[in-house]
């Protein structure tokens, strides 16, 4: 490593007065911190032939993607246009790497070392900022699909700080599996302590309750149809408890109406503690189980209205706010994550299929997203943030200088 971020001043200046953008600070304090968190990340190469330092590689791929690159080829581009810049605090003895070279590292590179290397910035973040809402869900990466190869398309599971809008970690659905599996090992390696887990129907299982309850959280489950006699029963108690008008039954009730995007959505929320409904079928099974919980949504559109009823399992109290609070954070994983990588970082469509690589870059792609989440001085779009970091370094600093407010575990747990 020649020299630190701040090595050339002149090329960390804006190159345009609007906005006004603040320089980073303690540009040396950034660069140890990333380059910290890479330490134990093992170069899969052998040593002969090998030309470019396995950092230099990794650290170009995060900022290509931080800037918004989709390939290969897009990192080899924004290194190239950045190759003054990369080389003062950068290894690069023999120029910016090729695509290629970016292809057949990350298709090497162990996924489960990379997610340990970027977990050093968020180890205790869940503690430090106090409970939240945990949204879990699978999202399925199209691209990746490769019919030639008999190669079904990855799917991962991931955790997501609702209220913080950060990714907390992921694990990669097993192709013979589902997501069933792949959520116990997500939450294990969360300290989610005092949080509130929201996950939908297909994680409505007895053991993630139970294992969400012995990691100190509290949860709330979607129920459906899966679980048949349950959802029957529920169902039916609602249905009379309605037409009685929930006479002589204790219970809290929330109602709100958003408008937006040429809609109007009003929820209400009914909120019954189990003692309320007798005895629930297996209700032993469900560990801190306290609370059954109805959601009707209607929405007016210009040209119809649509009406939808969920219930759902939480070892809430019977708090209606609250319970309905926690439902509707859980979408934020949805629209501020998933939509977002779809759109931003173009992860649905991206044809990078081969060996690790699909995890990799999936995985960089989230991390990205958490740190042009925390850069704040710049009031645009996570796409015009993206551009913004490609094209300009001093922004790029300031994007990086993100990860300094957050925890830095060097234990590596």
């Amino acid at each position: 490593m020649a020299k630190g971020f701040g090595a050339e001043a002149n090329l960390l200046a804006p190159t345009s007065p609007t906005p006004t953008l603040e320089t980073a600070t303690d540009c040396e304090q950034v660069e140890q911190a990333l380059m910290t968190h890479f330490d134990d990340l093992e170069d899969p190469r052998g040593k002969q032939g090998v030309l470019h330092p396995f950092i230099s590689i990794v650290m170009i791929g995060l900022l290509a993607t931080i800037g918004g690159a989709q390939g290969w080829d897009d990192i080899e581009v924004y290194g190239e246009s950045h190759q003054q810049w990369l080389t003062s605090f950068l290894p690069l003895p023999f120029g910016i790497p090729r695509a290629d070279t970016y292809r057949r590292l990350f298709e090497r590179i162990s996924p489960k070392a990379m997610e340990l290397s970027f977990r050093g910035w968020l180890s205790t973040l869940v503690t430090e900022l106090g409970a939240q809402v945990v949204p879990i869900d699978g999202k399925a990466l199209n691209g990746s699909y490769d019919r030639n190869a008999e190669q079904s398309a990855l799917q991962v599971v991931s955790a997501w700080a609702s209220e913080h809008r950060l990714f907390l970690g992921q694990v990669k659905v097993d192709s013979k599996s589902n997501e069933i599996t792949a959520i116990p090992a997500l939450l294990e390696l969360l300290d989610i302590a005092g949080c509130i887990i929201t996950i939908d129907a297909m994680g409505t299982q007895h053991e993630i309750s139970r294992q969400i309850q012995a990691q100190g959280a509290d949860y709330v489950l979607a129920l459906k149809a899966n679980h048949p006699t349950l959802f029957g029963q529920v169902e039916q108690w609602f249905a009379a408890a309605d037409a009685s008008g929930f006479e002589g039954i204790e219970h809290s009730f929330d109602a709100s109406v958003e408008s937006g995007h040429h809609r109007t959505e009003k929820r209400q929320v009914w909120a019954v503690g189990i003692e309320q409904m007798g005895r629930l079928y297996k209700q032993s099974q469900w560990a801190g189980l306290q609370s059954i919980v109805k959601v009707t949504r209607t929405r007016q559109l210009w040209n119809k209205t649509t009406r939808e009823t969920m219930f759902y399992l939480t070892s809430l109290p019977p708090q209606a706010a609250q319970v309905g609070r926690a439902i509707r954070q859980h979408w934020s994983i949805e629209n501020q994550l998933h939509w977002v990588l779809d759109v931003t970082f173009g992860e649905d469509a991206s044809r990078i299929r081969t060996g690790h690589a699909p995890e990799n870059m999936s995985l960089l792609r989230r991390w990205s997203l958490n740190l042009l989440n925390q850069e704040v001085t710049y009031k645009r779009s996570t796409r015009q943030k993206a551009r913004r970091a490609s094209m300009s370094p001093a922004y790029m600093l300031k994007v990086l200088e993100a990860a300094k407010a957050l925890p830095i575990n060097t234990s590596g747990t």
